[in-house]
């Protein structure tokens, strides 16, 4: 199989010059979702459907390039990147994952008591590193930690349908060993450009369900910015201690 080369995949990124992204589209899904009846609802189906409209926004964006990107189910080299995301969304992960059946949900919270407890000095190491400094993603990706949802043996996310916009934003259009030869490969985009519409979006529906929902702290939920691993680690141990 052949693969785009680096030059032509630039010159294809610079027609997203000429693409106009549908803003309007993101308020009618956070709309949408306050039309639901529980406050806690109205806010899982925003942020699915937010992150759902971020998946169409840029397969539109594909379209307009003419490029698919090479990313495979069991291609998880991305995944041992730092996934930095708000206390909010951790919120809404882990909501996801207690409203799976039970098979399912228990598997997920075994598979992280086991993670946390193999994986214990790599966490403490990769959560203390200060992830408002540029060389984080290297330092981190050096340790190899992958991402507490993601299992190891299928290279496939346990939560797939609930993974953050950081999974969702970082693609490859070239040839996959890239990834697989480089810690930090210079040649993947991040289309981390949609996080402003996706997020603002998000805050409209936490600010309303704030005042319903008392498991939401608004705003705290959404300025308080940390690694998926220490906000996962949080929510096994509350479990633990209350049994």
């Amino acid at each position: 199989m052949s693969y785009k080369p680096l030059e032509e995949v630039k010159q294809r990124l610079d027609r997203l010059g000429t693409y106009e992204l549908n803003e309007e589209k993101f308020v009618e899904v956070a709309d949408y979702a306050l039309q639901e009846e529980k406050p806690i609802d109205r806010l899982i189906e925003g942020y699915h459907q937010l992150l759902g409209e971020v998946s169409n926004e840029m397969k539109q964006m594909d379209d307009h390039m003419g490029m698919t990107p090479t990313c495979q189910m069991g291609c998880a080299f991305c995944c041992y990147f730092p996934i930095i995301i708000t206390r909010l969304e951790a919120k809404m992960i882990i909501r996801s994952i207690e409203s799976m059946n039970d098979e399912r949900r228990q598997s997920i919270k075994t598979h992280l008591k086991e993670y946390f407890e193999a994986n214990k000095d790599k966490v403490e190491y990769c959560t203390t590193l200060d992830f408002q400094n540029r060389d984080v993603k290297f330092d981190y990706m050096k340790a190899q930690l992958p991402c507490p949802l993601l299992n190891t043996e299928t290279n496939t996310c346990m939560a797939y349908e609930s993974r953050p916009l950081p999974c969702r934003t970082y693609v490859n259009y070239m040839d996959p060993k890239i990834c697989a030869d480089n810690l930090v490969p210079e040649e993947t985009v991040s289309f981390e450009f949609l996080y402003e519409d996706y997020m603002g979006n998000l805050n409209e529906i936490a600010q309303e369900v704030a005042d319903e929902d008392d498991s939401v702290e608004y705003p705290e939920d959404l300025f308080e910015y940390n690694y998926l691993p220490v906000f996962l680690k949080e929510w096994i141990q509350r479990g633990e201690q209350s049994v």
